[in-house]
């Protein structure tokens, strides 16, 4: 904001983002139990680079800080949703593989499955978690980069697209496509 819109005093609005993910987070959660975390997750992507499409690079080329800011609490909201449906996902991902692997050698091996699942699946959270706060570092820097090169932040917001369509493409391919590896 503060090297596109100087004339905007950035302390008035740096909340709004975090808040409205933070907010949208355990709808995340709610709407990947009715629909499927992968589902959600795939959407998620789907909206997050539209919205960059849509909202954001206009709002920059025709200098519209509404547009902007609105696009940009969109992305959070997107990304709240996202992080509910894909922490609903992980569950799902190690007791459907642990409980595979049990099949067929009876109640204490299915048992045995479920705990190592609910302990592995609570490692991985912990970790996407702290993952997840890189991008609290990353996309600054991809921003600050692009613009050091180019003058504009257009570069990091297109790499961002392609990073959010490998994400879509990952994700239908593993997670939510028909016949799915690992349908969740």
């Amino acid at each position: 904001i503060k090297a596109q819109f100087p004339e905007v005093e950035v302390a008035k609005f740096a909340f709004l983002g975090p808040l409205a993910g933070a907010l949208a987070r355990p709808i995340g959660g709610i709407l990947s139990d009715k629909i499927g975390g992968a589902r959600l997750t795939f959407w998620v992507f789907a909206a997050m680079a539209a919205t960059i499409l849509l909202g954001i690079l206009p709002a920059l080329h025709e200098h519209q800080f509404s547009v902007f800011l609105y696009s940009f609490i969109t992305m959070f909201i997107l990304t709240g949703l996202g992080n509910g449906s894909t922490f609903r996902m992980i569950p799902v991902i190690f007791q459907t593989e642990r409980e595979r692997a049990a099949a067929g050698k009876g109640e204490a091996a299915l048992r045995q499955s479920r705990l190592d699942a609910a302990k592995e699946s609570a490692a991985v959270l912990g970790f996407s978690g702290a993952i997840g706060a890189y991008g609290g570092f990353f996309i600054p820097q991809g921003f600050g980069t692009s613009i050091k090169i180019t003058g504009a932040p257009d570069m990091a917001l297109y790499t961002f697209i392609a990073f959010y369509l490998s994400c879509m493409i990952v994700t239908w391919w593993y997670y939510s496509r028909k016949n799915a590896e690992m349908p969740c």
